[in-house]
């Protein structure tokens, strides 16, 4: 009766098309996939050979999507008569099957108000079989934990003890020798929760600097209209601070042009002296200390406290701008923070960065008294808004521990960091329980391919920057790592990372073993995207299930393949994993289309960490390449670990 009431007046003037269809379904909000409902559609009008259904054609159409024989196993296995679930059946569904031991009356009612589509059910506080499907179908059954959807972690350690959502050369949105340098790098990553964004400056005409991947062919764009975008959009993701990585090629009266654009644009959100104003610190702020705040990350002269006494005396005598200091310390080549010797970095800084690359070699360099080590200049307005985030050139591990401040940080490159991976991983660890780490993908990466994080994040590196404009696995393990928390893009390391005498390495996890017995029935798939072979909605999928962690955590398993099936896949497999470390695991979902023996088509994929696995039958959402849900379209698995 339900049924025939809600569709009765779309069938008043006659039967209906594919068109009205589809139309039907969006007004039951079932989410469908255009060539999944085609598909059954003509199978349907094809028995009757004409365009057009009856109430009995839609009633199948709408059972074959809706009607899963999977949740209906479940539904007859807790209903008295097969038709109702009460809500005693309910909480027992929920306890024993969902593992949610702390149901009641309370849960089965909310549940039941809200997916129940049929009101005299809903009234005597009963479930039909509609209001389950409805129920196994939401966010509810998800597999992600709805905790962790939320802001669940102590966000008042010191910004050291998490990992950071953070990106490399974030004005691309291409490759790194010709692609075009966009502010919707900008605009995009800060949506995704990033909180560190890289601006690469470079001299302008007209004094304006400009942000774009030097001595290439990128497009420019202004470094002002970058900092309005990044005004706009900072805190719309997430509250907590952001930081600006500066790689700074700029002249310093450019560089002045920087500072005041930072100022007069970001006004109260850019942080320019310590909070509390204390000078001597021993340890960093917390990220709920600086919430709502912009850092900016560039080389600093001198020391915290001479910035300060600076700042108090300029504002009782309003000094001069076009202060400059040389950096003692640092050559040319430091004072762009510590990337550009993996990058492609001219030996002088030419006046115009317009200028092609041949005429580069020959430009004659700017006269300096001494040319044989030029002292860069940095401005001291730029450099006195640097304040927990002062990029220091990094020589050695023991040298870091003897003379490194707290709010001193090091960028180091992929290949260089995974040497120390390999030979160095208890150094590396107490160095990252100390200092903010940043680590870049290598210069040779024209096409603006990613390294895997995870060899990173398994030794406590808080940046590890990549290439957000480039799907991929990479990609995928860093948005499905960042989801938890909120998708603040703070994650709290786990405390073996954050622990100064810390004896964990990835490779000898000893006492910080926690094991874990992971068990995942694959059971179904539903409305999967069909092979862009398929010229109707076949594909011939196979689940791919992957573990991500320290060494011997790594694991991938497969299933088999389900022949010419992208609607309700089955496969009824079961697969387990033993983790040894599950703070630092990810587990990843990758439906493939089978092409060949050799070949296989990505159709989507899910990325979630271990520990944010929600347990009992749950859904398991798709995503294309580029990160984007697909609607319609999801795995169903029985989740169990101990």
């Amino acid at each position: 009766t339900w049924f025939w009431s809600l569709i009765q007046n779309d069938f008043k003037t006659g039967n209906v098309d594919l068109e009205g269809c589809m139309r039907l379904l969006e007004k039951m909000q079932i989410p469908f996939d255009e060539a999944h409902v085609t598909h059954i559609f003509k199978k349907t009008v094809d028995k009757h050979s004409g365009q057009i259904i009856s109430m009995e054609d839609f009633k199948a159409i709408y059972r074959a999507i809706v009607h899963r024989s999977e949740f209906q196993e479940l539904f007859r296995a807790y209903s008295p008569d097969g038709k109702i679930l009460p809500d005693n059946q309910l909480i027992k569904f929920l306890v024993k099957e969902q593992f949610h031991t702390e149901a009641t009356e309370t849960t089965a009612f909310e549940l039941i108000s809200k997916y129940e589509p049929i009101d005299e059910v809903r009234k005597k506080k009963q479930m039909s079989f509609e209001g389950f499907a409805r129920y196994m179908n939401s966010e509810e059954c998800s597999i992600f934990k709805s905790q962790h959807k939320t802001i669940y972690q102590d966000m008042t350690h010191p910004l050291c003890d998490y990992f950071i959502s953070s990106s490399h050369n974030t004005y691309l949105i291409a490759d790194q020798l010709m692609g075009p340098s966009h502010l919707w790098g900008y605009t995009s990553a800060l949506l995704k929760g990033c909180r560190c964004l890289e601006i690469d400056c470079w001299d302008g005409s007209n004094n304006e600097p400009v942000v774009y991947h030097g001595h290439t062919l990128t497009s420019k764009i202004p470094f002002r209209s970058v900092i309005h975008v990044i005004d706009k959009y900072a805190f719309m993701s997430s509250a907590y601070p952001l930081v600006l990585s500066l790689e700074n090629h700029c002249s310093p009266k450019q560089q002045e042009v920087m500072a005041e654009c930072l100022k007069s644009i970001l006004g109260d959100k850019l942080l320019s002296s310590p909070i509390g104003g204390e000078t001597e610190m021993t340890r960093l702020p917390s990220p709920e200390a600086l919430k709502f705040k912009v850092l900016i990350k560039n080389k600093k002269i001198g020391t915290l406290e001479e910035g300060m006494l600076r700042t108090d005396e300029e504002t009782a005598t309003e000094t001069v701008a076009g202060t400059v200091a040389e950096t003692e310390d640092m050559s040319e080549s430091d004072l762009l923070s510590d990337e550009e010797t993996d990058d492609t970095t001219p030996i002088y800084r030419s006046k115009s960065p317009s200028k092609r690359r041949g005429d580069r070699r020959t430009s004659t360099p700017p006269p300096s008294k001494k040319s044989k080590v030029k002292k860069p200049k940095i401005a001291i307005a730029l450099s006195d808004l640097v304040v927990y985030t002062k990029s220091s050139k990094f020589v050695s591990f023991d040298h870091s521990l003897e003379n490194q401040k707290c709010y001193e940080n090091n960028s180091i490159g992929e290949a260089k960091a995974r040497k120390f991976v390999k030979h160095s991983a208890k150094e590396f660890i107490s160095h990252t329980t100390r200092f903010i780490t940043r680590i870049y993908p290598k210069g040779t990466r024209m096409t603006s391919s990613n390294y895997n994080p995870q060899e990173f994040w398994n030794v406590g590196c808080q940046m590890v920057a990549l290439n957000f404009q480039t799907p991929g696995t990479q990609m995928e393990l860093q948005n499905g790592k960042f989801l938890d928390n909120g998708g603040c893009g703070y994650v709290l390391k786990p405390e073996f990372l954050r622990d100064r005498n810390t004896t964990f390495t990835p490779k000898n996890v000893g006492a910080y073993s926690k094991p874990m017995s992971l068990s995942i029935r694959l059971i179904s798939g539903h409305q999967l995207p069909p092979s862009s072979l398929s010229k109707t909605n076949k594909a011939d999928p196979l689940v791919q299930i992957e573990i991500y962690g320290v060494p011997e955590d790594q694991a991938k398993k497969k299933s088999s393949v389900v022949k010419s099936n992208a609607l309700c896949p089955k496969w009824n497999e079961t697969f387990s994993f033993n983790i040894q470390v599950p703070e630092l695991a990810m587990i990843r979902f990758c439906v493939e289309d089978e092409v060949s023996l050799v070949n296989n088509e990505f159709l989507g994929q899910y990325t979630l960490p271990v520990l944010s696995l929600n347990t009992g039958y749950r859904n398991i959402p798709l995503l294309t390449r580029d990160g984007i849900k697909i609607e319609s379209a999801s795995l169903f698995a029985h989740v169990w670990y101990y």
